[in-house]
């Protein structure tokens, strides 16, 4: 056949690409494909024991036994689809009895507030024993971290010191970090301000005997100069830079960023479009690059407002508060999922129960659609490979297995429901529609 170029001269040509193609892979190398949590629990530092989140779930089982006693009750106070009330009871009852709490944050920011030095030093020992006494008896959720203090020129300093209290306690007394461990950063304004916490922890690892990026860190994005600088520059991407490899995640804070907005109190909500735009430029400089996006948290608390012996009237009153609380908590969390959020915080133990419902009911509500989909696809995907067709839409099965590998890292499908795709276990784990799709290639 005709050719104007040698394959030399076409290698060639390529080869001028590769830096800048291999540069783009590290800045973008896609999910990992690891276990992301649901949520982050938030809790004052003062209040911390090694059995916190344990005790939260007593709370949590306790409030659904209350005011969602069955499956049909809870699933018509929270809207769910009546076809799955059933097993998303049993499976919520189940994740609060088993694992309540999937990531918590000991916060020293606003959960705490500002204190004496003397007692800010003191809770930050307390907690880090506390954390060392929870790896000892297994008592700590699979993720956790404690939220600092701004770095702002007034509090900086405060902010420091009780990072390097707690770690250096938590060290002494348990040998290691748990896993999954991470420190939240709040409030970030300019990259500057990572680059500080970036050079901290690079001064701090080899002192404590830590491997290199073995501390690693969060940003939290709830003020509009870290959406847009004074330049017209998102400051999103700059933070990554200035994160050098040890940012894991972004969370989203709802009620400092339309404070920002001016936005007033009645109108500071999860979905308000203030909110929406802030997360959608999140996602843009985000997206690809393996961080973990996390939402905001619904801030009424699904807290019923009489105790004691009550009337009946009171009693309806209490179900009533509650399960609008719960009915609003579920929305907003179907709201970040609809926009590939799949992580929000939670701030109070009655949360936990809808928080999972929310989280089950959206992935199964679509689990048979996806599955006919995904075994469909794969099948006219070999097809046309079979006949020498080119299969070019590989995007959309990777959309696909995506939805079936977050359905079963959060809990909400089975394995046995994965495997009605057609898929072995071994496909799903490789995390790759183009991988599974070589691979049946091959085989056949």
């Amino acid at each position: 056949m005709k050719r104007t170029f040698s394959d030399e001269e076409l290698r060639a040509s390529a080869a001028k690409l590769d830096p800048a193609l291999t540069k783009f892979m590290v800045r973008f190398p896609g999910e990992s494909g690891v276990r992301q949590p649901v949520h982050t629990v938030y809790g004052g530092a003062h209040l911390f024991k090694s059995d916190t989140t344990q005790k939260l779930g007593v709370l949590a089982l306790r409030a659904l036994d209350e005011y969602g006693p069955n499956a049909e009750t809870f699933g018509s106070a929270i809207g769910a689809d009546p076809r799955f009330w059933e097993v998303v009871y049993a499976r919520v009852t189940e994740k609060l009895r088993r694992e309540a709490v999937e990531d918590f944050r000991i916060d020293f920011e606003d959960g705490y507030g500002n204190r004496a030095d003397a007692e800010e030093d003191g809770h930050a020992e307390a907690a880090a024993r506390e954390v060392a006494a929870g790896m000892k008896n297994g008592t700590l959720p699979p993720f956790i971290g404690i939220r600092i203090k701004q770095f702002s020129q007034e509090l900086m300093p405060r902010s420091m010191r009780t990072m390097d209290i707690f770690i250096t306690t938590l060290l002494d007394a348990a040998g290691a970090l748990p896993p999954n461990f991470v420190v939240t950063l709040p409030k970030i304004q300019l990259p500057q301000q990572v680059t500080a916490l970036a050079d901290l922890l690079d001064a701090m690892e080899p002192k404590l005997g830590l491997a290199k990026h073995g501390l690693r860190f969060e940003f939290m994005i709830e003020t509009t100069q870290a959406i847009l600088s004074e330049n017209g520059v998102s400051n999103l991407p700059l933070f990554l830079d200035a994160a050098r490899g040890r940012a894991v995640a972004a969370h989203f804070g709802t009620y400092d960023y339309t404070a920002s907005c001016n936005i007033t109190a009645e109108h500071q909500r999860m979905d308000h479009p203030a909110c929406d735009f802030a997360r959608h430029m999140m996602q843009v400089a985000y997206a690809g690059t393996g961080l973990w996006l996390s939402d905001g948290a619904t801030n009424i608390m699904p807290i019923a407002p009489h105790r004691g012996t009550l009337t009946p009237q009171q009693v309806e009153e209490n179900r009533n508060v509650v399960h609008r609380a719960w009915r609003l908590h579920v929305d907003h969390i179907r709201h970040s999922l609809i926009n590939a959020y799949y992580q929000g915080w939670d701030l109070n133990p009655a949360q936990l129960p809808t928080r999972y419902a929310a989280v089950y009911s959206f992935f199964l509500e679509g689990l048979k659609a996806a599955t006919d989909r995904l075994h469909n696809f794969i099948e006219k995907a070999g097809q046309a490979t079979l006949v020498g067709d080119v299969f070019d839409d590989a995007a959309t099965g990777q959309g696909l297995l995506n939805y079936f590998l977050r359905a079963l890292n959060c809990g909400a499908i089975t394995e046995d429901e994965a495997l009605a795709t057609g898929l072995t276990l071994d496909e799903l784990r490789s995390r790759s529609f183009v991988k599974i799709m070589k691979g049946r290639r091959e085989a056949g």
